[in-house]
């Protein structure tokens, strides 16, 4: 490299902010997309890590309390048929529809346990919902973020080609700005997609593994419920 192109390379700014300045609209256009779905994605992250502790806390202290021998009328009684917790959902789904069953004699309207178990997994459905709500948007940004910059870098590469041919000038110090500018689309799409893919899969097992708690619940409630009905 001779002396003249070593002295304009270095006079190049090749820090991300240069580079971003230096970028045509198209790319800067996919970058601040990128930036935002990465900023999105770690919001759901925390969110979703803060939900899932919470979660967990609430099912253990709940178990506790339905483990501790009180009778579940009391139980009930104390949650009211509208509490906040999931698990607590969950139970208070099956007492009301236990409930609904009884006649005025104190009798049992025929299909008594189908219809609890079937409460109950509305409410499992509908705390997996919630639970599950915005790990979709990881899973699209850890696909679809290292395209979407990969087309950035297309497109930056295509306008330093252009500008190429234009100056007809393929000194290394008129290229290496252009080709540094369009490869950094590509690494803001790295960085948008691997936090997601890697929290994503974690996010949803966890998500899994508190729904199966639930399932577990729910089954082991219609366990004593079915007792007290054939008995």
């Amino acid at each position: 490299m001779d002396t003249d192109t070593l002295a304009v390379a270095q006079e190049i700014d090749f820090s991300m902010l240069a580079l971003f300045a230096r970028a045509t609209l198209t790319v800067k256009i996919v970058m601040i997309m990128l930036l935002i779905m990465s900023f999105w994605s770690w919001a759901i992250i925390i969110q979703k890590h803060l939900m899932y502790r919470r979660a967990r806390a609430e099912a253990s202290i709940f178990d506790r309390a339905f483990w501790s021998g009180e009778p579940l009328d009391e139980l009930f009684e104390k949650i009211g048929p509208d509490p906040q917790g999931q698990s607590e959902k969950i139970f208070a789904a099956g007492m009301l529809e236990w409930r609904r069953s009884h006649k005025q004699d104190g009798g049992l309207i025929a299909g008594a346990q189908a219809r609890i178990d079937r409460a109950m997994d509305v409410a499992i459905n509908r705390e997996s919902e919630t639970l599950n709500n915005g790990l979709s948007f990881l899973a699209t940004t850890g696909s679809t973020a290292p395209f979407i910059g990969l087309f950035g870098t297309v497109w930056g590469i295509k306008h330093s080609f252009e500008q190429i041919a234009i100056s007809q000038n393929t000194n290394l110090a008129v290229v290496a700005p252009g080709i540094a500018e369009a490869l950094l689309a590509t690494g803001v799409g790295l960085i948008a997609a691997i936090p997601a893919v890697v929290f994503y899969n974690k996010l949803n097992a966890d998500s899994e593994r508190i729904v199966g708690g639930y399932e577990g619940f729910a089954d082991e409630f219609a366990t004593i419920l079915s007792r007290q009905l054939d008995a």
